[in-house]
């Protein structure tokens, strides 16, 4: 939003140097403790042996995923979200060919399963980052692209920004695998249909994640200008798109609901144990449109701090210990278990809102 067009890809550079210096000793350390962390979450051990690989291949892409990130924030930023949207592609495409070939040992190739799986998902990955230093080299080059580092001060603040965010991240991840561990608490069925319901949510709300990453870059922009005004009203104006476009997208799981999940739920007793609970993300899913917007419209802003301690906060200390009262403790069942938790993420798209209405985020220095 500076003008500032030869030196934007600088920070860039910043972010890949980053994600190499703190993604390579991660993945590292995470690939050796796999085979001790994987059983603390499971007791199969045929899930444990097949699952512990699978973990292994994906952490090896850690690299490649932060590097993902940076170019994505770049892209979007620069306003050439169409070359996030192709790399995207190549990697899925790259994704279930590779998945194919090694699952099912294809093309000459062993059959390696489970192992053959994580490699696919890890190597095209990496397909996507070589692919995203192609275009860097393509189209960024004017921009500075592989040609300079951003002053210690600048990657200071790019690792002030960041830390917060990835926490923010990691804890959701966790807070899932604990919520899912709790809803097993309750009964076989309920864990077969919440692992489908949050499926199908994940699905549904990549149009509300577009509509998010687009207020960032759009609210950045217009406070690089200096503009706090034009940034706040971006905000509210992505915010009302989003959830307009998010409500009329689930007015068919509302109404009907099985015809939606009976092409993944095929036990009739699961599939109406999934009605409800579907009918009640289909009933909040513009909240949840809202609350998506505003934190990455406030991640835009370089609030993500304040993003990080809300999310973690209404996740670890409001939804959990909900859905853990409601359903192991008390007995309820899943349309309860899923009433507390798409009402904790409703509150935390109203406190997302406050946040944004009281203004506080155009004073942070980025």
């Amino acid at each position: 939003g500076q003008g500032r067009g030869a030196e934007s890809a600088v920070p860039l550079n910043g972010g890949l140097l980053l994600a190499a210096a703190l993604a390579i000793p991660s993945s590292v350390v995470l690939v050796l403790l796999a085979p001790t962390l994987f059983p603390l979450l499971e007791d199969d051990p045929a899930v444990v042996a097949e699952g512990t690989i699978y973990l292994q291949m994906r952490l090896v892409a850690m690299l490649a995923v932060g590097m993902n990130f940076a170019f994505r924030g770049y892209w979007n930023a620069v306003d050439r979200s169409k070359l996030y949207l192709r790399t995207l592609l190549v990697m899925h495409v790259t994704n279930i060919a590779l998945n194919y070939v090694l699952i099912f040992g294809k093309l000459g190739m062993p059959a390696l399963g489970v192992m053959g799986a994580g490699i696919g998902t890890a190597a095209s990955t990496f397909v996507g980052t070589a692919y995203y230093f192609v275009l860097g080299t393509r189209h960024a080059r004017d921009a500075g692209f592989l040609s300079g580092l951003p002053d210690r001060t600048t990657l200071g603040q790019m690792l002030r920004l960041s830390v917060p965010a990835g926490l923010q991240q990691f804890f959701f991840a966790a807070g899932m695998t604990v919520f899912f561990t709790l809803v097993g608490m309750v009964g076989t069925q309920e864990l077969a249909a919440a692992n489908v319901l949050v499926n199908l949510m994940l699905v549904a709300i990549l149009p509300g994640l577009g509509f998010g990453i687009a207020a960032a870059s759009l609210v950045g922009q217009a406070l690089g200008r200096g503009d706090h005004a034009d940034a706040r009203q971006w905000g509210w104006d992505v915010t009302k798109i989003a959830a307009l476009t998010m409500g009329v997208l689930a007015l068919p799981a509302l109404v009907v609901p099985d015809l939606l999940l009976a092409p993944f739920i095929h036990n009739a007793d699961t599939l109406a144990l999934a009605e409800g609970p579907l009918r009640l993300v289909a009933a909040t899913l513009a909240f949840e449109a809202v609350g998506m917007v505003l934190l990455n419209a406030l991640l835009g802003a370089g609030d993500s701090r304040i993003v990080m301690v809300v999310s973690i906060g209404i996740q670890w200390f409001v939804q959990l210990p909900l859905v853990w009262f409601v359903g192991p403790w008390a007995g309820g069942g899943l349309i309860a278990i899923f009433a507390v938790y798409m009402g904790a993420r409703v509150g935390l798209a109203g406190v997302f809102a406050t946040i944004w209405a009281r203004g506080a985020w155009g004073r942070v220095e980025v």
